[in-house]
């Protein structure tokens, strides 16, 4: 089989294209054949090795992925050959809070990842692809709908008439901004494009504010939203979480997901406690949370925002998309 693999040395120049023995099951493992993968912003910083610069080497990159059953292993019950799978993001995390040795073993680092043909997982770690959506949408919910998922409906419990702030255009933020719409609730969303930001409100957006035109971008969502908004799905990181907290109300919930934000910035903690706001740590989620979410969008036939796909051979392309954030939802690629 072939896998792409960070072989010697981290970065996009170190990614190579090579040929592995193709594996087999084993005891209460499923064998799959990739069909798809789509890239996230911890895909990136792993390649760059900027999110853990221990991470042993050879490492085959990507969380995300969908494929075909092709081998079932002895003891394996529920799955057959020809089944639509994905795998979850920790293998380990099947349901209930996680704990560090459920979050030490994550595909894409510091475990073989997706970007390859062939993978074998164990069958309590997949979840089945819904029915509605092809291969390459499939591909894009473990990591980042899953993670929008347990941060606005797991911890945040968005109800209808709730407003939520969402960050930017990508995977996570346009996730967000589908399911709290499912949820009946109103959805600001910043950008510094303005034709990425209509192309937001055409999903259902009510707001958006650019924030290259309103660098107080926290007070205009505060003002937009009356008091403040209830839910911020911040993906920025220590860059922008000053201004996420000025965005909330007296109450509200930070739901802290992502580092995108460039360098760091002083940041006053007395907004935390003066407003009583609640800054909650998201990583992903358990596998009953993805089954969640598949029965969901299955009933509303949600579909994801696909950016752009790339065929295998052009993975390191499709990283250097990524990297530029030109994107606007999902950036996949296509294997096989």
């Amino acid at each position: 089989m072939r896998a792409w693999r960070v072989e010697e040395r981290f970065g996009l120049d170190g990614l190579r294209l090579v040929e592995l023995p193709d594996p087999t099951p084993g005891p209460g493992e499923l064998l799959l054949r990739v069909r798809a993968v789509s890239l996230n912003y911890r895909d990136l910083m792993m390649v760059e090795g900027r999110y853990n610069p221990r991470q042993r080497l050879p490492l085959v990159p990507c969380s995300d992925g969908a494929g075909e059953v092709v081998a079932v292993g002895e003891g394996v019950a529920g799955w057959r050959v020809g089944d639509r799978a994905c795998p979850i993001f920790a293998p380990g995390w099947l349901a209930g809070a996680p704990d560090r040795e459920r979050l030490r073993a994550t595909l894409g680092g510091p475990l073989d990842g997706t970007l390859r043909e062939l993978m074998t997982v164990p069958a309590e770690s997949v979840v089945r692809a819904p029915s509605h959506l092809d291969d390459v949408e499939a591909a894009t919910l473990p990591c980042a709908a899953v993670t929008a998922w347990s941060a606005l409906v797991r911890q945040g419990a968005v109800r209808a008439g709730q407003s939520v702030l969402v960050l930017g255009t990508g995977g996570v933020a346009l996730f967000a901004l589908q399911i709290a719409r499912l949820h009946g609730a109103r959805v600001l969303v910043t950008s510094s494009s303005d034709e990425k930001l209509a192309r937001a409100r055409a999903l259902g957006a009510a707001e958006g504010i650019n924030y290259r035109d309103e660098p107080a971008w926290g007070k205009r969502a505060r003002e937009l939203a009356g008091e403040g908004v209830d839910h911020v799905v911040e993906v920025g990181g220590a860059g922008t979480l000053a201004q996420s907290m000025r965005a909330a109300r007296p109450g509200g919930t930070i739901h802290l997901i992502g580092v995108l934000a460039s360098g760091e910035a002083p940041l006053s903690i007395v907004p935390v406690f003066m407003s009583q706001l609640r800054v909650q740590g998201v990583l992903v989620g358990p596998r009953d949370a993805f089954e969640e979410l598949v029965a969901a969008f299955e009933l509303h036939a949600v579909r994801p925002v696909v950016d752009r796909v790339f065929a295998f051979e052009e993975a390191p392309a499709a990283f250097a998309r990524l990297a530029a954030g030109a994107h606007f939802g999902k950036v996949c690629v296509r294997v096989g």
